[in-house]
């Protein structure tokens, strides 16, 4: 096919146009990425506190070294973890229902309903949380009625506000992965004897393992790179992000706050190499 009669096709047109940009963007990405790595290699000086252009592992030996950064590593996979988890056993039930059970007219009303919080701010949303769980608040009234209280601020009010803010996240890659699902299926399986958890368990969940990777991409790495909520509402925790911004503020140590933020990087990395290797992003 001639050139001209390929360059006059729309898509190639659109293609062609679209092209320079993500190029761009992808080299801004990488080049970002590249100059943090740079960064990680120098290091300050103690007397002055100027970033020194110094070749040295030294961050990365304190990073490794230190117990307490061991333990707030530790943390953060942790609460990264707990997030991803809690927001798959609440996603499932809601994007199985919006698939599978509610009318097409429901089905909009709910998507806009999970859509809906994404447009809400993201410091209302935590200090909403943080009126929860404030000593006097809504869970500490309810408490005191079974002789509990709140919990206040801590592990728990962080991952609770975690798995609030990105259930979405969760809930609509697990809803476009059941809508792929054919209702024969379950008609199929109901057939041969099965009931619905067993079907659920043996059928479902094995197709809805992409979708869940793709969810749990943004659940897991969003909650490794938040210090925000931690600061609204953990309390003394500290997690990755708050080393990263502790350091790269007033101590002004952009050489160590750059080492640390590699640490979510090179997880994620791993994650991503680890599910690539059972094929559920080639299924997306």
């Amino acid at each position: 096919m001639p050139a001209s009669s390929l360059l006059r096709r729309p898509g190639v047109r659109v293609g062609l146009l679209l092209a320079p940009p993500m190029l761009w963007l992808g080299v801004a990405y990488l080049g970002a990425l590249a100059a943090l790595l740079v960064t990680a290699l120098w290091t300050q000086n103690d007397f002055t506190g100027q970033v020194e252009r110094i070749w040295t592992l030294e961050n990365f030996q304190t990073l490794l070294g230190v117990e307490v950064y061991r333990t707030i590593t530790l943390r953060t996979i942790g609460v990264a973890a707990a997030v991803t988890v809690i927001d798959a056993l609440l996603a499932f039930p809601v994007a199985l229902f919006m698939a599978k059970a509610a009318s097409p007219r429901l089905q909009r009303v709910m998507v806009i309903a999970v859509l809906t919080p994404l447009w809400a701010s993201y410091l209302v949303k935590a200090y909403a949380w943080r009126v929860v769980f404030a000593t006097g608040g809504p869970l500490d009234e309810l408490g005191h009625l079974f002789g509990l209280g709140t919990p206040g601020y801590g592990l728990p009010a962080t991952i609770v506000t975690l798995a609030y803010l990105w259930l979405p996240y969760m809930v609509l890659p697990l809803y476009a992965g059941l809508e792929r699902v054919p209702d024969s299926l379950f008609e199929a399986s109901a057939d041969l004897g099965a009931g619905v958890g067993l079907t659920l368990r043996r059928v479902v969940a094995p197709m809805l393992f992409p979708s869940f990777v793709a969810g749990s991409i943004f659940t897991f790495s969003l909650s490794m790179g938040d210090y925000i909520a931690v600061k609204i509402v953990g309390g003394t925790t500290q997690m990755l992000g708050n080393v990263v911004y502790d350091n790269s503020g007033a101590a002004n140590n952009l050489p160590f706050a750059a080492a640390v933020a590699t640490v979510p990087i090179v997880l994620m990395l791993v994650y991503l190499t680890v599910v690539r290797r059972t094929g559920a992003l080639e299924q997306l």
